[in-house]
């Protein structure tokens, strides 16, 4: 178990925690949830001891080892890759090697030998003896190759790195397993390992995630950060989020009565526990919601952005036709042989094993890059809207407010361009007041993302080319994001490795290899499950 017992926090004048109270308990996974900036991974480094709180303290049941997922990809570049894994559980690891520096003294004596027993027992209490074979195994299990596991960390790719520092969080079933962004940089198949394991952990697990997918699979609860306090609520995010949207709805119908409104609520709570998987975490959330008093429900205070893309005109016959189109960086091709043409009503997603490959694909059919081989050609009446996921060169050594900043993308033609139509678009992104006449070269990530979003809606498009469109986005803006791409009637080029917005959004999945393509009229959740593109996929890859 876990206290936070009047945890404060200030940084100036900054308040992030205000006497925080909250108990996590054994056999629960609770999704830390929250606006960019309100504190999530603060929350956790002070959990975790790496920060020290202005007041109050944090009680860890006595016994129990608490593990967590480092950021740091270069914090064990001199150890190998199983020996990095192993270093998870410090004690054992410290152990190992107290007995193997005994035993390599040259003058080893009595008291070394009694010491060095009670090592190996200890050791062995530790599961010390299958320890290497169980991290190899755990390792296998996430996709990291046996040819690797005696290898330097500094020698291995960074995509690589971040598998092996989640094996080493999750090595020798900690008690409490704290994950900051766990699934970042991981393919869909080492994701959905991780959602595997954690939705039948037996421990404490809090984990900051912006992937609703992946809190959905594992979370028996969230823990909302929201104006300095934090409070735990039964459910999975996408149960917090309907219900606190239904509560905020039954608060400003002043018609139905007290209870009509109790009614919807426990249909609503009974339909979604019928829902449930027969995960072990599945079916813990299923009896704590069985458990919920609906006085629990409370309306959320978040604000939710205005994302609407309207099109100036349809699109016509003629959207893009592409013609054997290959790429190579540094000689080695990325993508080759790619051919297709676009259909009315599509939404594609381009996924491929290198992200580089689509971002490449982006930045030709964009005009930024040129194509080894292959043409493209887009219709005449294509009016396209572009988000890279570098913006970079839309703000380097830009000294604009947001207002004029935005005010540089208006449409030619486009008329009654004063302060209030410009107001409007940056409002819709949740930039009010002064923080219109903010700098831009002082955004945050997140910030920078909303102003291009405004940006693209003034262009009034027809297609939509997004390049990971979640990157640094908040839940809030996320899901916004998502249900205005499912309502958009227009063409959707997109890349993204948020799971429920490409099944929800695309119709179409496209896959870019070294050896060719994949082209499927499906959802992404079939496209994953078609036993022929795996096999497909396998031949083009290898």
């Amino acid at each position: 178990m876990i206290s936070a017992n009047n945890i404060t926090l200030a940084y100036g004048k900054r308040v992030l925690f205000d006497e925080v109270n909250i108990s996590f308990t054994k056999g629960n996974c609770y999704g830390i949830i929250g606006a960019n900036g309100a504190g999530k991974s603060t929350f956790l480094k002070i959990i975790s001891g790496e920060i020290e709180p202005n007041k109050g303290t944090i009680d860890i049941t006595p016994g129990e080892r608490m593990a967590v997922l480092n950021q740091n990809q270069f914090a064990f570049d001199e150890e190998t890759v199983l020996n990095t894994v192993l270093m998870g559980h410090k004690k054992m690891w410290t152990v190992m090697q107290e007995k193997d520096a005994l035993y390599s003294k040259e003058d080893f004596t009595e008291e070394d030998g009694i010491k060095a027993g009670n090592l190996e027992h200890e050791f062995g209490e530790m599961g010390g003896y299958t320890a290497e074979s169980d991290a190899a195994t755990l390792l296998s299990d996430l996709g990291v190759k046996d040819e690797l596991h005696p290898m330097l960390m500094k020698d291995i790719a960074a995509n690589i790195k971040v598998r092996v520092l989640l094996a080493q969080a999750i090595f020798g079933n900690p008690d409490i397993l704290l994950l900051d962004e766990p699934t970042n940089n991981l393919d869909v198949e080492t994701i959905s390992w991780l959602e595997n394991f954690l939705a039948d952990y037996q421990n404490i697990v809090l984990v900051v995630s912006h992937d609703r997918h992946f809190l959905d699979a594992v979370c028996t609860h969230v823990a909302d950060v929201d104006r300095c306090k934090i409070k735990v609520y039964t459910g999975n995010y996408t149960f917090w989020y309907e219900s606190s949207q239904l509560a905020a709805r039954q608060l400003s119908d002043k018609n139905k009565k007290m209870e009509e409104k109790r009614k919807d609520l426990l249909d609503f709570i009974a339909r979604f526990s019928a829902n449930a998987s027969k995960s072990r975490q599945a079916t813990s959330r299923k009896k704590a919601l069985e458990k919920l008093v609906i006085e629990e429900i409370q309306p959320s205070n978040r604000k939710y952005p205005g994302i609407i893309f309207k099109q100036e005109r349809e699109v016509g016959n003629e959207i893009l036709k592409v013609e054997n189109l290959s790429y190579s960086i540094d000689g080695k091709k990325i993508f080759d042989k790619i051919k297709f043409d676009i259909q009315k009503g599509e939404k594609i997603a381009f996924i491929s094993r290198d992200p580089l490959a689509i971002t490449s694909f982006f930045e030709i059919i964009n005009g930024k890059i040129k194509a080894d081989s292959g043409t493209y050609e887009w219709g005449t009446t294509v009016t396209t809207a572009y988000l890279p996921n570098d913006n970079s060169e839309y703000f380097e050594g830009s000294k604009y407010n947001l207002m004029d900043w935005l005010r540089q993308y208006v449409p030619p033609g486009t008329k009654d361009v004063d302060e209030d139509f410009l107001r409007g678009f940056l409002g819709k992104m949740l930039f009010s007041g002064d923080e219109i006449l903010k700098k831009t070269n002082v955004l945050s990530g997140g910030e920078k993302v909303r102003c291009m979003i405004s940006k693209m809606m003034l262009q009034n498009p027809n297609v939509l080319i997004l390049d990971e469109p979640t990157n640094h986005l908040d839940l809030e803006s996320i899901i916004s994001f998502n249900d205005n791409m499912i309502a958009y009637s227009g063409i959707i080029l997109l890349t993204t490795h948020d799971h429920q917005f490409m099944q929800t959004v695309c119709n179409r999945i496209i896959e870019l290899t070294p050896k060719g393509m994949i082209d499927k009229l499906m959802t992404y959740d079939e496209y994953l499950a078609d036993e022929r593109v795996k096999a497909t996929r396998e031949e083009l890859y290898n």
